[in-house]
């Protein structure tokens, strides 16, 4: 008899972006036994500070001379548009990984990709660990399946 295991969310999510996100062309990890790495990943992001992506998230960019703040609202918990995302108590991580998309073109937007063209693996790290240091106002599927 054949035993099948699920794996938790979490880790499944992780292997599934792992085995089906943007890979390194090449065979150099193959060769030395390990799988393909991601390309792009939040992981190698220096450390991130929340004083810096504050003053970051409200000061307009020179090309949009817009701030993130006039978009996704107060401390990133109140978009203009109910499209937009709310950025409050978002994982780091996501906020990071999504602005190193759109600065690299890898995810669509045109304002966004003009708002996160200029910045650096700093000024990343910093809005991530701001938004995310924020009250949270979003939630996860796990919080929202245990409320019903």
């Amino acid at each position: 008899m054949t035993t099948i295991r699920l794996l938790s969310g979490s880790l499944a999510i992780a292997l599934l972006l792992t085995a089906c996100g943007p890979q390194k062309e090449g065979a150099e990890g193959a060769e030395a036994g390990h799988a393909p790495v991601s390309e792009h990943s939040s992981a190698g992001l220096p450390a991130g500070n929340i004083a810096a992506g504050e003053k970051l998230a409200n000061a307009k960019q020179a090309s949009t001379g817009q701030a993130c703040v006039e978009c996704h609202g107060k401390e990133g918990a109140a978009p203009i548009d109910p499209t937009y995302p709310a950025l409050a108590g978002q994982y780091a991580d996501y906020v990071a990984y999504a602005l190193e998309m759109y600065r690299d073109g890898r995810r669509q937007n045109t304002l966004m990709a003009s708002q996160a063209k200029e910045l650096k693996d700093q000024d990343i790290a910093d809005l991530a660990a701001y938004f995310a240091s924020r009250e949270r106002k979003v939630y996860d599927l796990h919080e929202h399946e245990a409320g019903k």
